[in-house]
């Protein structure tokens, strides 16, 4: 098992910035990579960004590239999302989910934390 933990989350104006961050405990050594979804109210689930968990490799929606920075801290077992230039449309609940090797989708999740980014 792997548990994560997720915490950053918060009311922002837009252009402002923010930074989740998702600390992971248990069976770590499994993990492949690790990634940062959004759900929005009445919306599906959508991919944000992932990285690798060595910390290389990552990857981002259009929608946030040039604006958010996924980013790992291999000692402390933490990946970070750093958001900047924040739209009234990032405003979601934020998870951290990690995918284990030889899974082809993630199968670990957080709690979530929400963002509100108000114009």
């Amino acid at each position: 098992q792997v548990r994560l933990a997720e915490s950053g989350g918060g009311l922002v104006q837009a252009g402002g910035s923010l930074r989740l961050s998702c600390a992971a405990s248990g069976r770590t050594f499994s993990s492949y990579r690790m990634g940062w979804f959004r759900q929005a109210l009445g919306k599906e689930r959508e991919f944000v960004a992932a990285i690798r968990w060595s910390g290389s490799s990552p990857s981002y929606a259009d929608s946030v590239k040039g604006r958010f920075t996924i980013s790992r801290d291999n000692a402390k077992n933490t990946v970070y999302l750093q958001m900047n230039s924040l739209k009234p449309e990032d405003t979601a609940v934020y998870y951290c989910a990690v995918r284990s090797s030889g899974s082809s989708s993630y199968n670990y999740w957080g709690q979530g934390t929400q963002v509100t980014v108000s114009s």
